[in-house]
């Protein structure tokens, strides 16, 4: 009965009406399931399934190619769509229900569409992105190929861009970092990549993030030799180490580097009683927020292997070579005359033995917790600097559930942290950044 005293209250033209808001209900479904579909398809997953012999495989590759040609005309599309339906189905609930009809209107404007245009679409493509991408491929590709339709939506973005400066967004999407590594992740778990290439990609990934200070090795590390010493005495030093290059200083200045094939050569020809400055060579300078990856082009450009780290007041903070900056990308490079040292160790009841100079994003990563780094680089720096002065030996804070102990501390540096879960917390893999707790162990 109901059914048909709303037949009876309808026109011509409200029929015509409901009929334009089916269409767009159907339109709208398909367009949430090509967007939610495309989006989750890369395009190493798009050639693989063109070279299965998909029919829909080479519509599918383009668009994933260049997702910037098909994300904003969907999206311009399923605007339109969504602001005529929602027009039309007011002035349908008004002809119908008078002056309460907007707010029907309102209400099962929202629940229908919600349910079936949004929810159910786009839930199915996340469970079946392949068969989703697929089926709206070349529908897909027919649309954005649309003249009118393209130029209208490049057109809005430029004007965006023209109010809002910034980003060209017709470039879009973009994809941050994280969600990189996230990619990363996500294939080695599912053993498309080997866990070594992940660890590999992760670094490549934040090598363009690293500067000098985080990899050098410290000004207290450096092995020098005085400006006063002879050949033969630098050249002692250089086979006592194994070091190919040492640094020649003045005080606490550096004054060049001594190339130990050149102290050989030296020695070779009866001068090993002459200065070391005779056979020195000149050293680079660096910044030490100078960015890993382009101290390591200019390396490879000007064909030298080490340079000097200097801070904001001139002074060496350190030095860097090649080597460390390959090590930043593949790991530890040890060769026969390196004395390797564990810079982590786990202990039996559960502790760690770290050294003072890791830095905090490695043990970061390997303890799984989030630890703050802008304001140090090492660990010895995190309970240094939150403590606020020299430790000494079985002092620590607390970061993130775990204590962290000064264990041996020589002069003003500590040489190595004893890291150890908190008593009272035994879930460590939630981070809280708020605990800082400071305490000496009786």
């Amino acid at each position: 009965m109901i059914a048909a005293l709303l037949a009876a209250q309808l026109g011509g033209g409200d029929i015509a009406m409901l009929l334009a808001i089916f269409v767009l209900l159907i339109v709208l479904i398909f367009l949430s399931v090509a967007e939610m579909g495309l989006s989750r398809i890369s395009k190493p997953k798009a050639s693989a399934l063109l070279d299965q012999g998909h029919r829909s495989g080479k519509a599918l590759l383009k668009l994933v190619t260049h997702p910037e040609r098909w994300v904003n005309p969907v999206l311009l599309t399923i605007n339109i769509c969504q602001t005529v339906q929602a027009t039309l189905t007011g002035l349908v609930a008004g002809n119908l229900f008078g002056g309460v009809g907007v707010a029907v209107g309102v209400v099962l404007n929202v629940i229908v569409f919600f349910v079936l245009a949004e929810a159910v679409p786009k839930t199915y493509a996340v469970l079946h992105p392949e068969r989703a991408a697929l089926l709206t491929a070349r529908p897909t590709l027919a649309l954005v190929s649309f003249p009118v339709l393209t130029l209208i939506s490049r057109g809005l973005i430029s004007f965006t861009n023209v109010i809002f400066p910034g980003p060209g967004l017709e470039k879009g999407p973009f994809v941050s970092e994280q969600e990189l590594l996230g990619f990363v992740d996500a294939a080695a778990e599912d053993d498309v990549i080997e866990e070594r290439e992940r660890q590999l990609i992760a670094s490549v990934i934040e090598f363009g993030d690293t500067v000098a200070r985080e990899i050098m090795v410290p000004r207290p590390d450096m092995v020098t030799v005085s400006v006063d010493r002879s050949v033969s005495q630098a050249l002692d030093v250089a086979i006592e180490h194994g070091y190919s290059r040492i640094p020649v200083i003045s005080v606490e200045d550096v004054l060049g580097l001594a190339y130990t094939k050149d102290l050989i050569k030296a020695e070779r020809a009866g001068n090993g009683g002459d200065s070391v400055t005779t056979v020195s060579r000149s050293v680079e300078f660096i910044p030490e927020n100078k960015p890993v990856a382009q101290v390591m082009r200019e390396m490879q450009e000007r064909k030298f292997h080490l340079a000097i780290v200097a801070d904001e007041y001139g002074a060496i903070a350190g030095l860097v070579t090649l080597e460390d900056c390959l090590e930043e990308l593949v790991g530890d490079i040890v060769d026969e005359y390196d004395n390797e040292s564990a810079e982590f160790e786990h202990l039996p009841n559960g502790d760690y033995l770290v050294d003072g100079a890791m830095s905090v994003s490695d043990l970061s990563d390997l303890l799984e917790i989030r630890l703050p780094d802008e304001d140090w680089d090492t660990i010895a720096g995190l309970v240094f600097g939150t403590l606020g002065h020299v430790p000494l030996p079985g002092e620590s804070v607390s970061r993130s559930g775990w204590r962290f102990a000064a264990e041996i501390v020589h002069g003003r540096r500590i040489r190595q942290v004893r890291v150890s879960l908190e008593p009272d917390l035994g879930d460590a893999g939630e981070p809280n950044d708020d605990i800082d707790d400071r305490s000496v162990d009786a």
